[in-house]
């Protein structure tokens, strides 16, 4: 019985640490709204903006990779080298960001016609297993209807970043906003 005791207080022990830092949960949704506002703004701070922040995420998957590469056995040298691409990659998005928001801008057009190609073989293929296989295959049209869409003009490839990243980055904050109070629900009941 003790064994048990000692194993759960030392688990509320561990509880409560970790839900102490909710503030950082806090801090992080409203840096992800700012951010959401700021390129939604949709001016040249916009797209500044989403060039810095896929040179920031660039570089810290790069590090990680490395990290990996520490800490796992097998295929190092993967990681070693997709790290290197990845510094490399966030060290040249640091250097244009302009240049990195309009090819990050074509390629949205261009993913979202292949994964609408991929939804709409989904949706067929998945016509006799499921009773709502339609809804796959409708949204698989849709996203290759927006993708040639926004591929035909820059400008739209553009616009259609903007409003991807900015609801993506408002949503996020929201959602840490949440789980800051949550969190924080979580250490006061085990305080």
């Amino acid at each position: 019985m003790t064994t048990m005791s000692a194993s759960s207080a030392g688990m509320r022990g561990e509880v409560e640490r970790a839900s102490g830092k909710w503030w950082l949960l806090l801090i992080t949704g409203i840096a992800w709204i700012l951010i959401g506002v700021v390129v939604l703004d949709a001016n040249v701070d916009s797209a500044l903006t989403i060039g810095y922040l896929v040179s920031a995420y660039l570089i810290v998957a790069g590090v990680m990779e490395f990290v990996l590469a520490g800490a796992l056995e097998g295929f190092r040298w993967l990681h070693v080298i997709l790290g290197i691409l990845f510094i490399i990659g966030g060290i040249l998005a640091l250097t244009d960001p302009f240049q990195t928001f309009r090819v990050l801008a074509e390629l949205v057009g261009l993913f979202l016609v292949i994964k609408g190609t991929f939804d709409f073989v989904l949706g067929l293929a998945s016509r006799h297993e499921f009773d709502l296989w339609w809804l796959t295959l409708v949204s698989g049209v849709l996203q290759i209807v927006i993708g040639l869409w926004a591929s035909g003009y820059p400008g739209r490839s553009a616009w259609l970043l903007l409003l991807w990243v900015g609801i993506g980055a408002l949503m996020r904050g929201v959602t840490q906003l949440f789980l800051a109070f949550q969190v924080r629900r979580i250490h006061e009941a085990v305080a």
